[in-house]
């Protein structure tokens, strides 16, 4: 193999950035009580994990790091929302475990070599790992992102992480990516000054980009927000 490439157990120490779309109630079992489960997944992995804001049914989770970081981060999640489907059921009369499952939001111009040719690569990632592998048809709305979903138990979706991490390594994105952004839970937009704004309370927020309360709240009938 040569030094260029990563070797699966994350020999070459490359930095690499990989998105999960979760549901709200996935995001408060990652965070934990006061935020104890995502310090301790952050401290044990060595990755940088940030969940996006907002009240949004679907918060995007992002976890930056070296590969191996990203490796152990994965296997944290994975092993607690395993625990999560576990408790869950102990009040269920469901006999079989369902499985773990993950979404990844992947750029749109590497969904192709996540594929292969002819689903190639894909069909191999599902028979080495044994985890089931997705790739969504259409991109996610407003953006040039696609959801990858892989589900299995949390060993398989593990390996079939780290394959994904080898493929997204060797064919980086083309061209620019907008990237997926949740949409809050039905919030009016406004739009003014070219801006798009969301009401939240009595201010009107900047939309999507910037989480940032106006000042003073946005006079709704003036061509520009009054800064």
């Amino acid at each position: 193999m040569e030094p260029s490439k990563v070797q699966s157990e994350g020999g070459l120490n490359v930095t690499l950035t990989i998105r999960l779309l979760m549901h709200g109630k996935e995001v408060g079992s990652i965070i934990g009580k006061k935020g104890e489960t995502v310090k301790k997944m952050r401290e044990e992995s060595g990755a940088r994990i940030n969940i996006s804001e907002g009240n949004c049914p679907e918060r995007i989770v992002t976890i930056t790091g070296p590969t191996d970081a990203i490796f152990k981060a994965f296997a944290m999640i994975a092993y607690k929302f395993e625990e999560d489907i576990i408790n869950s059921m102990s009040n269920s009369p469901a006999t079989s475990k369902p499985p773990v499952t993950l979404r990844l939001v992947v750029p749109a111009s590497q969904c192709g070599s996540l594929i292969g040719k002819g689903g190639s690569k894909i069909k191999e990632m599902r028979e080495s790992t044994g985890a089931q592998v997705q790739v969504a048809g259409d991109m996610l709305p407003n953006s040039t992102e696609r959801a990858v979903t892989i589900s299995g138990t949390p060993e398989a979706i593990i390996q079939c992480v780290k394959q994904i991490c080898v493929v997204m390594l060797e064919s980086p994105p083309k061209g620019a990516t907008i990237p997926y952004r949740p949409k809050p839970a039905s919030t009016p937009v406004i739009f003014s000054g070219g801006q798009a704004y969301t009401i939240q309370g009595q201010y009107a927020i900047p939309h999507p980009d910037v989480w940032m309360p106006v000042p003073r709240p946005v006079l709704m009938n003036s061509p520009f927000p009054m800064i």
